[in-house]
């Protein structure tokens, strides 16, 4: 991370904690000293207790005093600090919400086969089984991730589906592949001022049982000249993901310390935090 993006990044820390009630005592070491010591430390992929060490900091980030290992670690996990890292997360995540083209899919974060983690699920990946878990996103044609979880590998795309589009409200077209094929997920889409376009069987409509309107209505698109092509800025969204990774502190493989599902939901929020913040730069030069 450039000291630019560092700036942006520690500005809007120190932003954000003005949104969030105080409550209780003021302590000896101050929240946004927390979150920027675990941001810097996730920004050079390093555990933790790396960022209790005085000797990591140079640059644009030289606190003068840290708090201990534990200290760091129990204040990391208190209310406040868990909301204040959120509040980033979402403000760099901040893009245009006019009409757009929307894509929705999952990227799976696989660990080794013999891993001990409780929270790690079993599913599909790659043509063979697997355990790790996975990031279901929704994001926008500029490249910006509009909703966003982390799950188990074995959780279903579909059931994560309602929470994405409920929270990124899309407008204009939601493309995704045919594991999101779900009545309600159309339906749901067409909520918030969007039509959901995913591939379907050729028998779509037959039957007894009442269907969705609005999976009807995309079968009928699938017969109309364009709507292929349309289809194929789906792909759109498996780049993106490429691009979080192909830089250094990118969102690659899981390292072996980020285990448990709290703790790879903060190191993939991160992540994807710097993924912004090099978007936002990466459109200021052009």
């Amino acid at each position: 991370m450039s000291s630019h993006e560092w700036k942006v990044v520690y500005q809007t820390i120190v932003r954000m904690n003005r949104t969030i009630p105080q409550v209780g005592r003021k302590c000896q070491f101050h929240d946004t000293l927390i979150v920027a010591m675990y941001v810097w430390s996730v920004a050079h992929d390093r555990p933790r207790c790396w960022a209790a060490d005085r000797e990591n900091y140079h640059g644009p980030f030289r606190p003068r005093r840290l708090p201990s290992r534990s200290q760091f670690c129990r204040r990391l996990n208190s209310p406040r600090c868990v909301a204040l890292l959120e509040a980033l997360w979402r403000a760099l995540a901040e893009g245009d919400d006019g009409p757009t083209f929307n894509l929705m899919d999952g990227r799976a974060l696989p660990v080794g086969p013999y891993s001990q983690d409780v929270d790690a699920g079993r599913g599909f990946f790659g043509g063979h089984f697997a355990k790790g878990y996975k990031l279901h996103a929704i994001a926008r044609m500029d490249g910006k991730i509009a909703a966003w979880r982390v799950t188990s590998l074995n959780v279903s795309e579909k059931t994560v589906a309602d929470e994405l589009i409920a929270e990124a409200q899309p407008k204009g077209w939601l493309l995704a592949d045919g594991n999101y094929d779900a009545g309600r997920l159309y339906d749901l889409a067409c909520t918030h001022g969007a039509v959901m376009l995913t591939p379907l069987p050729d028998n779509v409509g037959g039957g007894h049982r009442p269907q969705s309107r609005m999976r009807l209505l995309a079968a009928r698109l699938w017969k109309i000249k364009g709507t292929k092509e349309l289809y194929g800025k789906r792909t759109t969204i498996e780049r993106l993901f490429s691009q979080q990774a192909c830089y250094g502190g990118g969102l690659g493989p899981l390292p072996t310390w980020v285990r448990g599902l709290d703790r790879v939901t903060r190191w993939v929020g991160t992540k994807l935090m710097f993924y912004h913040v090099r978007l936002m730069f990466r459109k200021s030069a052009a």
